[in-house]
């Protein structure tokens, strides 16, 4: 079998695998001797003595339980920064409780396709899952809260509402009767905007745009003409090449080129008006949640904050020389929307959120949340962040 099967237009497809590039190979590597390395420090933090390799692997020294579980994904197996994320996470958690708890992790599909890990966890299929609050819309509207908000908060921003702002209260009280319990466990930082097998130099090139868009994101197309389509994201890419889609966004260059979605279109559009800074979920199984002790809670949480640093570091490293590769290897267009488009793009997402939280009392309390924190977090980013990229050269 040839290591690259070719599509039916004659072109190579992409493997999606860790080792796809060198990127992504030394990315594991780090990632491998950190976690290594990680147990005693995610033990002290959360208060737990270290123990000895030789005392991790007795349960009767931990004089506890072994814990073994599975995780979900929505991730292809292995794809970058997003299901080694989520092994990360998982490694993290076994090295920091001494093997106390072991976690063997799915990629979508594997177990249950990537669109029901939420009802896999909630349903106890498995104990734990890993994926984004946008694609559980149908189970609750304010779940996308904790995805991506169109023109919203970035990471910086997101997290101190999420950990200081009292969005993660909200978080849980949504997932609560569901039966799970959410902790933020990623974030990708501002996404690019989408490929685009056609120009888009005014709102009416979106009339009639058949899009791969999730969320709230999803819905601005919608206003503006176009038609936002789900798929997870093992199904981007023939979609895209087969012509069932448009234009699709998925993440950004770290990711998109591990996709080989510059072989499906042309045009690369940014900024990421829809998911500017992209929450990514643990979500866990809240009567699995409850059996386990105070300890393996601590490490839980704690790993889960670790990871939603280590997810952000990475593709800050790793866009910025995927991106140098589509561009001067691949040749792709990289393209700005236009200002009149995202203006218009940014008033009907007020109309979209507005609209959301008048028919909906959760919604409302979220959105409230939400625009209170981000009004007074940009006041500050606009002469500390914002201030100070505006003066670097």
């Amino acid at each position: 079998m040839s290591a690259h099967p070719v599509a039916g237009n004659g072109r190579r497809r992409p493997l999606i695998r860790l080792a796809c590039t060198c990127v992504v190979y030394s990315a594991a590597m780090r990632r491998r001797d950190f976690v290594s390395g990680l147990g005693a420090g995610v033990l002290a933090a959360a208060g737990i003595p270290a123990c000895s390799k030789q005392q991790a692997g007795s349960d009767a020294v931990v004089g506890g339980k072994t814990y073994n579980w599975k995780m979900v994904t929505t991730w292809p197996p292995n794809f970058p920064g997003l299901g080694t994320g989520a092994a990360w996470l998982a490694k993290t958690i076994e090295a920091a409780s001494g093997g106390r708890m072991r976690i063997r992790v799915y990629g979508g599909g594997e177990l249950v396709p990537a669109l029901e890990v939420f009802d896999a966890v909630a349903g106890g299929t498995a104990e734990m899952g890993h994926g984004a609050g946008y694609y559980w819309k149908g189970k609750s509207e304010a779940a996308q809260f904790f995805g991506a908000v169109p023109f919203g908060m970035e990471v910086i921003e997101v997290n101190g509402w999420l950990y200081h702002g009292g969005g993660l209260d909200l978080w849980r009280e949504i997932y609560e009767p569901f039966g799970l319990v959410p902790f933020p466990a990623g974030n990708t930082g501002v996404q690019m905007g989408g490929w685009f097998n056609r120009e888009i130099n005014s709102v009416a090139d979106l009339r009639g745009l058949k899009m791969r868009i999730p969320g709230l994101g999803g819905d601005v197309l919608r206003r503006a003409g176009g038609t936002p389509v789900l798929l997870a994201g093992g199904d981007v890419y023939t979609a895209l090449e087969t012509g069932a889609i448009d234009a699709t966004e998925w993440v950004g260059p770290y990711n998109d080129l591990a996709f080989g979605l510059h072989q499906a279109a042309r045009y690369y559009y940014y900024p990421g008006w829809h998911e500017p800074g992209s929450v990514l979920e643990c979500i866990v199984n809240k009567r699995h949640w409850d059996e386990l002790p105070e300890d393996l809670k601590s490490i839980v949480s704690t790993a889960c904050q670790a990871a939603n640093l280590e997810m952000f570091a990475e593709y800050t490293a790793f866009n910025q020389q995927a991106l140098n590769t589509l561009v001067e290897e691949h040749k792709v267009e990289v393209r700005r929307f236009p200002d009149a488009v995202l203006k218009r793009l940014e008033e009907l997402s007020r109309e979209v959120l507005e609209d959301l939280a008048g028919r909906d009392e959760m919604v409302r309390r979220v959105y409230t949340s939400y625009k209170e924190f981000l009004e007074k977090a940009a006041r500050w980013q606009s002469i500390s962040e914002l201030a100070y990229l505006h003066t670097r050269s």
